[in-house]
């Protein structure tokens, strides 16, 4: 059994990470940190917990060795300790931005500074198993994924592989937890209820990690802030290099993802939910991705593709990385389907 601290438990993230890791058979988080918490049960913050773990929060100061580390730290903050965490943890998972991105100089213009701790970048592998697994596999340190990145590089990827995607124009449609657990005033409560606000349109900084895995493509996303708590939602616009036939479309996802565990193909026919929906991936690790080829322009396609934020977009990536970089099973711990209705 491996023992496991989170440093930076008492928010969503780290919370998410505590309710899953609960159920993991290969591991024991023997250690939740929170500077303003220390000394509190676990479940005081993330009540949802009680009766499954009765670990009490500790200060970051009293952080004792521990086999692996998942940090979920404000961004910026990771680098310039990652020396301290190091000397605790052979192995290390972190959830903010700071290692996500390998090009030193796409960090400064994407976070407005040079990076804390350059010699540190090429030390970590950008944690998408999907995308980069065979790296996962011998890392000792891991990035977390940025969840609308994530959302467009899953859904996007099979296209790119295939030389399909000529151009993509996305809209994603996100819940208020996308923004953290710290109030303000976006997130009061009459002003998000009913919202369909654009806080993105363009420059959100998460394109930097699309750039970084699909390369220098026409992809542009905005996002939008909906009265949602759990997801994202994207609708892509793509336009195609070559007409194709639907069945070239299934080919081309079916051999980016046919052996995935955690990608769902989601196109029906029939039924009500014929294309993904966030309410089917919340608490879950799935990505559901589906498509519709426009009957009158088959070089117009349009993609949907949904997942949770703090599972999938987050805390659920970081467990099947370390679950790579441990030689567990991919999925221990991430097998559970969503609650429906």
């Amino acid at each position: 059994m491996r023992s496991i601290g989170i440093v930076g438990a008492s928010g969503y993230t780290g919370g998410e990470l505590l309710r899953l890791l609960v159920n993991h058979p290969g591991v024991r988080v023997t250690q939740a940190t929170s500077r303003d918490g220390a000394g509190a049960f676990v479940y005081s913050v993330h009540p949802h917990l009680r009766g499954f773990t009765d670990l009490r929060f500790i200060h970051p100061d009293a952080l004792e060795p521990c086999d692996a580390l998942f940090l979920c730290l404000p961004h910026g903050v990771t680098a310039l300790e990652i020396e301290r965490f190091a000397a605790l943890a052979p192995v290390i998972v972190d959830l903010s931005a700071d290692f996500r991105l390998r090009d030193l100089n796409l960090y400064a213009d994407t976070y407005g500074g040079a990076h804390p701790a350059p010699a540190w970048v090429e030390r970590f592998a950008y944690g998408l198993p999907e995308l980069n697994r065979d790296a996962l596999r011998s890392a000792c340190y891991a990035s977390g994924v940025g969840c609308n990145a994530t959302t467009v590089n899953l859904a996007l990827w099979p296209l790119v592989k295939a030389g399909l995607l000529s151009r993509a124009t996305a809209e994603l449609k996100v819940g208020s937890s996308e923004g953290g657990a710290d109030f303000n005033a976006g997130s009061h409560h009459p002003i998000r209820s009913g919202a369909v606000r654009a806080y993105k349109p363009t420059g959100h900084r998460h394109h930097a990690e699309v750039r970084q895995l699909l390369g220098d493509l026409p992809i542009r996303f905005a996002v939008t802030a909906i009265e949602m708590v759990r997801g994202v939602h994207l609708t892509a616009h793509i336009d195609l290099t070559r007409p194709v036939a639907d069945k070239d479309i299934w080919g081309a996802y079916r051999g980016a993802y046919r052996d995935e565990p955690f990608i769902r193909l989601v196109n029906s026919k029939i039924g009500l939910h014929r294309l993904p929906e966030p309410r089917l991936v919340a608490g879950t690790n799935f990505c559901d991705i589906g498509w519709e080829l426009d009957a009158d322009n088959p070089t117009h396609l349009v993609v949907v593709a949904s997942l949770d934020n703090l599972g999938k977009g987050a805390a659920g990536s970081a467990i099947q990385s370390l679950n790579l970089m441990l030689s567990f099973d991919e999925s221990a711990g991430l097998r559970s389907p969503a609650v429906y209705p």
